[in-house]
């Protein structure tokens, strides 16, 4: 017998970081679709941050907000949380998806470039779940973290990405061991490890060599962050009740185990 399976997002409170594009967007209204308050978090542009909850609001009428932050810097993400509290009252879903990726090689790279990367995949996101799960806690409330990691966390990269590959293998670690600590208090907390897929931060590699990329790819061709973002929505959503500590790659066949 066919079960519909119900996602019970309708007024869940998800703050999205890294939201004004690509993959963070295409979550964002992911979860609006499915009746969910969003924030949708920005560092750069508050017109392509505005543009994202006017979409969401005209579209599905529920509500949605821009919250600056820059996720490298621990003040900006206590008051981002603190802008959240006094909006919604409360906070069920994070979407750790903020991410930053230099192109050098290792032999010409600095430290600050080294440890800016790391500080914005890695240690922003140890901050924003911290911030997330000291609220739970308080409140005695069940939750949801995703991770978006990378495949570039398993296979590596040879166009120079190293702090970003090793950045998203950490992100994988740290996802199992948050698990670990906070599953007792149904905190859920998972990891999507996407593959090649049409972002900014990899338009200029895919226009380039489009083909290269697509012959790496079994079903031939790159991802679109709505397929991504039906996986991270799924695992923000009561569907995912069973799982924690995983990773779930999401990469047209480029990883198989």
């Amino acid at each position: 017998m066919f079960i519909f399976m119900n996602l019970d997002l309708k007024d869940k409170v998800a703050l999205v970081t890294g939201a004004s594009q690509g993959l963070g967007k295409a979550t964002c209204l992911l979860l609006a679709s499915e009746g969910a308050k969003v924030i949708v978090n920005y560092r750069r542009s508050v017109e392509r941050a505005e543009q994202v909850v006017q979409e969401i609001k005209n579209k599905y009428n529920t509500e949605a907000i821009p919250v600056y932050a820059d996720v490298s810097k621990e003040s900006d993400i206590v008051a981002m949380f603190e802008k959240t509290d006094e909006t919604f009252g409360q906070i069920d879903i994070l979407i750790n998806n903020a991410a930053y990726c230099p192109t050098c090689q290792v032999a010409d790279m600095t430290e600050q470039m080294w440890n800016y990367t790391l500080q914005v995949n890695l240690t922003g996101m140890f901050l924003c779940s911290r911030e997330f799960v000291k609220r739970l806690l308080d409140r005695q409330q069940p939750g949801r973290i995703v991770n978006i990691s990378s495949q570039a966390a398993f296979r590596g990269s040879t166009t120079g990405h190293a702090p970003y590959d090793a950045s998203k293998g950490g992100m994988v670690s740290f996802t199992i061991s948050l698990a670990r600590e906070v599953a007792e208090k149904n905190i859920m907390v998972n990891c999507v490890a996407p593959g090649l897929m049409h972002t900014e931060i990899m338009d200029k590699a895919l226009r380039a060599n489009m083909q290269k990329y697509i012959e790496r790819v079994p079903i031939r061709r790159i991802g679109k962050p709505e397929e991504i973002a039906r996986v991270v929505v799924f695992l923000a959503s009561r569907g995912s009740d069973y799982m924690t500590g995983a990773t779930v790659d999401v990469s047209g066949g480029l990883a198989m185990h």
